[in-house]
């Protein structure tokens, strides 16, 4: 189930990322767009540990390499530009996704039982 997640995540925040803006879901709570880009990548970041446990570096540089994919496929759309700030937010995100899973995961190690 996580590797589901994970996937149906990167495919969900890849067409997010690639709609022109009007057509995005009204939001319900106004984010900073380099937060909204922090919490996204952050998501991903969890994701990708959860279902490749073993995997830590190369989770990580995989959800980097999926931001700058996205910020590069959105300079070929009309509708968007891709921005080096947002991949920064993005980067961000999932560093502390990371930082939270190695801990998490150290800490589960010790935990008895």
């Amino acid at each position: 189930m996580p590797k589901t997640v994970f996937w149906i995540s990167l495919a969900g925040i890849l067409v997010l990322s690639l709609l022109p803006t009007e057509q995005l879901p009204p939001q319900t709570v106004q984010v900073w767009d380099k937060a909204q880009h922090a919490i996204g990548f952050f998501w991903l970041g969890l994701c990708g540990h959860a279902a490749y446990p073993q995997a830590g570096f190369r989770v990580l540089s995989g959800v980097l390499l999926w931001g700058v994919a996205i910020e590069l496929a959105q300079t070929l759309t009309p509708w968007r530009q891709g921005d080096v700030l947002d991949w920064l937010a993005d980067a961000l995100g999932a560093g502390l996704a990371t930082l939270v899973w190695l801990v998490w995961s150290r800490h589960r190690k010790t935990l008895p039982g």
